[in-house]
C-alpha cells in the first residue's frame, strides 16, 4: 500500500486551527453532539471484547430501517471510513480496476489509488445538475471492474440520483458481475423522499452509512456496510477482525441508543436544517458571483464561482481565510477546479452561517 495523505485532511479546520477560523462553513456535517445534549447516557458496561459483528441490538436497528434487510448483512465498523477501507482492501488489487463517481468522498479514491488499481473517473457536471450519466458508467466497465463507486445523497454537491438511476447502476453490476458501492452517509438527511438502501434491492450493491455526518457524533466512529452477499460478508469481515477485532462496546452503547431515539432526532432536526439550506438560498439569490445545485440531501452544497480567468483564486481564498475568518472547502479538495467550493451549512450556528456567507461576498468583491 502506497499511502498519501488526502489534500482534505491536510488542510481540514482542525489541521489549521480551529481557534484560527471565525465563520467555519468547511465542515461535512451537522454541529458536534454533547451526550447531555440528546439525552444519552452510558450504562455500567462491562468493557469485554464486544461481537466481531457489532452489537446484535444495533445491527437489528441499522436493518430495521429497510424491507428485506437482516441484522446478519449489517457488519459495524469504525466509521464510514473503516467500512471503506475494508471493502477497498477486500475487493481490489494492483491488478484490478475501479469506475469512481467523482466528486466523492476522498477515501474513495486514495485508498484504491494507495493499492494500485487502475481507476475510470466520471466526472459529474454542474451544467447537468450533477446527475449521473448511465452510459458513460456502462462505456468505463472493464472485465476486471470489481465495483461502482458513488455516493447518494452525494458529497460534495448534496444531489440525489433518481431511483431510476440508482436501479439502473445496480442492474449493470449485475449484468458485469461486478459491485456497486454506495456511500450513504447522508441519507437519513434527505429533505424529500430517502431512497431505499442500495444493498436491500440486490446482493451486487453494497452500502455504507456512519452516525458521524446527520447525527453529529463522529468522536464514537461507528459506522456499517450492508452487503446480502455472505460469501463477501466473511471476507469484509474477516478484514474487520485483522484490523481491530471488533469495535468498542462504548461507541456502540451510544450509537445503540442513538438509533434507538432516531425519529425523534430526525424529527426535530430536519426542519432547521431545511432553513439553512434556505439562508444559503437566499444568499446565492442576491449573489451574482455564485450559484449552485440546490442540495436535497446531507448538510453541504458546492456553488460555483462564476469568474472569468483573471479573478484570482489564491488571493480570494487567502483573503477569506486570512482576512475575513471565513473556511470554506475549496474545489482541489474534490480534485476539482478551485472556482468551487463547498459549504457547509449544518454544523455552524445561524449567525456564523450568515456571517460566513457575507464574508465570502466581501471576499469576492475584494478580488473581483
Amino acid at each position: 500500500m502506497n499511502y498519501a495523505r488526502m489534500v482534505i485532511e491536510k488542510e481540514a479546520p482542525e489541521e489549521y486551527g480551529y481557534d484560527r477560523i471565525r465563520y467555519n462553513l468547511s465542515e461535512s456535517s451537522i454541529a458536534d453532539q454533547k451526550l447531555s445534549e440528546i439525552g444519552l447516557s452510558l450504562p455500567d458496561l462491562t468493557l469485554f471484547y464486544g461481537e466481531h459483528r457489532g452489537d446484535k441490538a444495533l445491527r437489528e436497528l441499522i436493518a430495521g430501517q429497510d424491507t428485506g434487510l437482516s441484522p446478519d448483512y449489517v457488519l459495524v465498523t469504525a466509521g464510514a471510513a473503516g467500512a471503506l477501507f475494508i471493502i477497498a482492501t477486500s475487493l481490489l488489487s494492483d491488478k484490478d480496476h475501479l469506475v469512481v463517481v467523482r466528486p466523492n468522498y476522498a477515501t474513495n479514491i486514495e485508498t484504491p489509488r494507495a493499492i494500485g488499481c487502475a481507476i475510470s473517473y466520471i466526472d459529474l457536471d454542474f451544467d447537468n445538475g450533477f446527475a449521473v450519466d448511465l452510459a458513460e458508467v456502462a462505456a468505463a466497465l472493464r472485465p476486471n471492474t470489481r465495483y461502482i463507486s458513488v455516493t447518494c445523497p452525494h458529497n460534495p454537491t448534496g444531489t440525489m440520483m433518481s431511483r431510476a438511476d440508482l436501479d439502473g447502476l445496480i442492474a449493470l453490476a449485475e449484468r458485469h458481475g461486478c459491485y456497486l458501492l454506495v456511500d450513504e452517509t447522508y441519507r437519513d438527511l434527505s429533505y424529500g423522499q430517502s431512497l431505499p438502501a442500495a444493498a436491500s434491492l440486490s446482493p451486487r450493491a453494497i452500502s455504507v452509512s456512519s452516525l458521524s455526518k446527520a447525527y453529529g457524533i463522529p468522536g464514537i466512529r461507528i459506522g456499517w456496510l450492508v452487503t446480502q452477499d455472505a460469501e463477501l460478508y466473511e471476507r469484509f469481515l474477516a478484514a474487520k477482525e485483522q484490523i481491530g477485532i471488533c469495535g468498542s462496546v462504548i461507541d456502540e452503547a451510544i450509537a445503540r441508543a442513538m438509533l434507538e431515539r432516531r425519529d425523534e432526532f430526525l424529527g426535530a432536526l430536519m426542519p432547521e436544517m431545511k432553513l439553512r439550506r434556505d439562508i444559503v438560498q437566499q444568499w446565492i439569490d442576491r449573489e451574482p458571483l455564485v450559484d449552485w445545485v440546490p442540495p436535497e440531501g446531507g448538510v453541504v452544497g458546492f456553488p460555483r464561482i462564476n469568474v472569468g480567468p483573471a479573478f484570482d483564486l489564491d488571493r480570494f481564498y487567502n483573503g477569506l481565510l486570512e482576512k475575513h475568518g471565513a473556511y470554506v472547502g475549496p474545489g482541489h479538495w474534490f480534485e476539482m477546479p478551485r472556482t468551487y467550493f463547498r459549504v457547509g451549512f449544518g454544523w455552524p450556528t445561524e449567525a456564523q452561517l450568515r456571517g460566513g456567507l457575507d464574508a465570502i461576498s466581501a471576499a469576492l468583491r475584494e478580488q473581483n
